[in-house]
């Protein structure tokens, strides 16, 4: 399969030119022939070559550049120079379509790049992040930067702009790839590792820093001199763009998102809202008099927290970039590279050099930094070798600097060399320096949380759907909605089910529910927590409120193909006379294919249902529903600032008589215990449990209900099939007998 992989690889161009040829015949007129027959060949050569690439340990980036290096004056242009002009015309306007779509890809690479960027992860690394980032961006640059300024003059496209060479030479110098490191630390299992995020969170700033330099060198090099009027006008523009985009552009970008996905009804609508909203920040970037770049990457990290972004979302948009246009741009940098220049002794030279400065540099910063963030020296020789990959992001900076003419073609060359060299150098030097590093016990303990969260229900709840009429329980499931949402800024869709308000517009009230009960969760959960564990997503909350108008299941499959994670249904009287679920709240129910939460309010909740106190059991049997069922209840009782209780029912057998109330085997329950035990403590709530013995199930939870006061069970249940909404015997007897309120959570 390799051998017929790399045969396509090498024999692709040739075929493809030599159809070409025959479209090339007046070079002065741009051909969409020649164009598309060359867009087939760069994308083949880069995939394929990306795949063989990935499958001997190196990023796919690195054999889409090589494929480009192929393609170009390097290897294809050396062996056929007549084909390969006439695959790749020197002419301006043909040159241009492709450049149309490198610079197209530019803008979507960096967009992606942002969406990747964890802000939550520099937060809970700063400081040696900070430290590893700053030190390993200030030594490489200021070696490029005297680099440039020794450089001879005739390697310089201008040698009176040597200013701006030598800014491009630091910043290509010092900024690493965060999707290199990324994709090393992840194939090594260290993304949470400490060391892993300390790793990616430096790279990640490292980008930040380098493309904030990129935009002011680029302004820099529009006036061809230091204008300190136009330095000051883009610094200044810069500031007040990134200061307005993580403010009032963040909500926006939010809001835009959100109010795409819930009204637009034709396919993929939030495709083109982020595409247009990159778009335009870029053109905001370049009437600032820096480069669209920053626009770009800037747009991508507020879309990438944005919480309407779902998972489906994120891989259409992925696939477009991935799929078309990091191929071609890559190729099409590896088009622009000659390598024959090393043909020159000097030049050579000169490009071994610049590897040198380049890993020298870089490396001996992160070591630096990592020393002065507190790290050990271990840590800071993994620092060391994982910061000095360039990879994608070395070449975008050096085509930057080619299009603007401030790189001449041989240091776009040397550039792109050492961008390989130094990519393709990291992943075995990481690999040997993550495998000398041990686990403590601290970090072993916040991995084995992590991993136990993972697997989490609440934890993994994206957006939830609130079905509910103008009923006290529909308020109540609203104030249940909002408990759960709050902390985590969760976002909330109320859609209403009957009648409209005599006091108010459509909703409004429920609306207000939630989001009464979203603030005080949030501030319960911000007192028991540190700064370092909030939610990253914590004060993004919102309500959205609609009005069905059609029949209960038609609204809910109407709304749940906007992307939901969990229905909650509260309506009036939930069950009928004949103690089984009402057809309203089956219908609802029955509109949707996920989780299902639903509501039966009762007691004092019916009576005061915005301010009744919430005194949760749960019943756990060591099912994974019971455990939804279990991470609901922790998250209800940590919202409301209540004591939960948890209840393990072990069956009685037959013949036990008396012994009813005698002790049960321990091993069983207690660990199904232990794990509601792990959510509560890992949460910060209070949890009592207990077993109990009793051959009726139903009757242990009823008891111990009434004994405890509680006024609402949390209960987790399967869906039967069937018409009628049915969650089997346990449940139905405890519905038609409990006092208390019940949430049934079921799949």
């Amino acid at each position: 399969m390799k051998r017929w992989a790399i045969s396509a690889a090498v024999a692709a161009p040739f075929a493809l030119a030599g159809a070409s040829a025959l479209a090339a015949g007046q070079p002065e007129k741009p051909s969409e022939i020649v164009f598309f027959l060359a867009l087939v060949v760069v994308v083949v050569v880069g995939r394929l070559l990306g795949e063989l690439m990935q499958r001997v340990g190196q990023p796919a980036v690195m054999g889409q550049l090589l494929g480009g290096l192929l393609l170009g004056p390097s290897v294809f242009g050396a062996l056929a120079p007549e084909w390969q002009h006439a695959l790749f015309a020197p002419s301006e306007a043909q040159k241009a379509m492709l450049d149309a779509v490198s610079q197209l890809g530019i803008l979507m690479l960096l967009l992606l790049t942002g969406m990747e960027t964890d802000l939550g992860l520099v937060r809970r690394v700063g400081r040696a992040a900070a430290s590893v980032s700053v030190a390993g961006v200030v030594l490489p640059f200021a070696c490029g930067f005297a680099l440039g300024q020794f450089l001879p003059a005739d390697m310089l496209p201008h040698p009176e702009a040597r200013l701006i060479t030598s800014l491009f030479l630091g910043t290509a110098l010092s900024i690493s790839s965060v999707k290199i490191v990324a994709m090393v630390v992840r194939e090594m299992n260290f993304m949470r590792r400490d060391l892993g995020q300390v790793l990616v969170a430096s790279a990640v700033i490292d980008d930040t820093i380098g493309w904030i330099i990129i935009a002011i060198t680029f302004s820099l090099a529009s006036h061809g001199a230091v204008d300190f009027a136009s330095l000051a006008k883009s610094l200044l523009g810069t500031a007040i763009f990134l200061a307005v985009s993580f403010t009032i552009g963040r909500r926006a970008v939010f809001a835009v998102i959100r109010w795409s996905n819930d009204h637009l009804v034709s396919e993929m609508p939030v495709i083109s809202v982020i595409l247009v909203l990159m778009l335009g920040m870029a053109l905001i970037t370049h009437l600032i008099g820096v480069h669209t770049v920053l626009g770009a990457f800037v747009c991508g990290i507020l879309i990438g927290e944005s919480p309407i972004l779902t998972r489906q979302i994120d891989e259409q948009l992925r696939g477009l970039i991935l799929g078309l246009f990091m191929p071609v741009f890559f190729a099409l940098a590896g088009l622009s590279a000659d390598l024959t220049i090393l043909e020159n002794p000097a030049l050579l030279a000169l490009t071994l050099g610049l590897i040198a400065i380049a890993t020298v540099g870089k490396a001996s910063g992160a070591f630096v930094g990592g020393r002065f963030g507190g790290l050990g020296l271990r840590q800071c020789v993994a620092l060391a070798c994982g910061m000095n990959a360039r990879g994608s992001t070395e070449v975008i900076v050096a085509s930057i600097g080619l299009s603007l003419g401030m790189l001449s073609q041989s240091l776009f060359t040397m550039i792109v060399t050492m961008a390989v060299a130094t990519t393709m150098a990291m992943p075995p030097m990481l690999r040997w320096a993550l495998h000398r590093l041990p686990m403590g016990d601290a970090e072993r303990q916040r991995l084995e949380r992590e991993a136990f969260e993972a697997k989490g229900f609440v934890a993994n709840l994206e957006r939830l759907l609130l079905a509910v009429d103008d009923s006290a329980n529909g308020r109540v499931a609203g104030r249940l909605a909002g408990v759960i949402a709050g902390p985590r800024g969760i976002p909330v869709t109320v859609l209403q089910l009957g009648r409209e308000r005599r006091q108010s517009a459509a909703g409004e009230d429920d609306a207000g529910e939630v989001a009464k009960a979203a603030a005080q969760a949030e501030s319960a959960n911000r007192a028991d927590v540190g700064p370092s564990e909030e939610d990253s997503r914590s004060g993004t909350f919102a309500v959205t409120t609609r009005r069905a108008a059609t029949e209960a299941k038609a609204a809910v499959v109407d709304e749940a193909r906007r992307g939901y994670d969990l229905l909650l249904i509260g309506l009036d009287e939930p069950v009928g006379a004949t103690g089984a679920f009402h057809a309203r709240v089956a219908r609802a129910a029955a509109g949707f294919d996920g989780p299902v939460a639903v509501l039966v309010a009762r007691g004092e909740h019916l009576r005061r249902p915005a301010d009744a106190a919430l005194s949760i059991l749960v019943p756990v049997t060591g099912t994974e529903i019971s455990r939804w069922a279990a991470e609901v209840a922790v998250a209800l009782a940590r919202g409301s600032g209540r004591p939960l209780r948890a209840i393990h029912v072990a069956r009685a057998k037959p013949d036990a008589g008396a012994a009813r109330h005698a002790s049960p085997t321990r091993s069983r329950p207690e660990v199904i215990l232990k794990e509601v035990v792990g959510l509560a403590e890992r949460s910060g709530a209070e949890l009592v449990t207990a077993v109990r013995v009793e051959s009726a199930p139903e009757q242990a939870i009823l008891r111990e209900a009434r004994h405890g006061r509680h006024n609402l069970i949390v209960m987790g249940v399967n869906r039967r099939p069937g018409e009628v909404l049915f969650f089997g015997d346990v449940a139905a007897a405890v519905l038609a007998s409990s006092e208390a309120s019940i949430l049934f959570v079921a799949k």
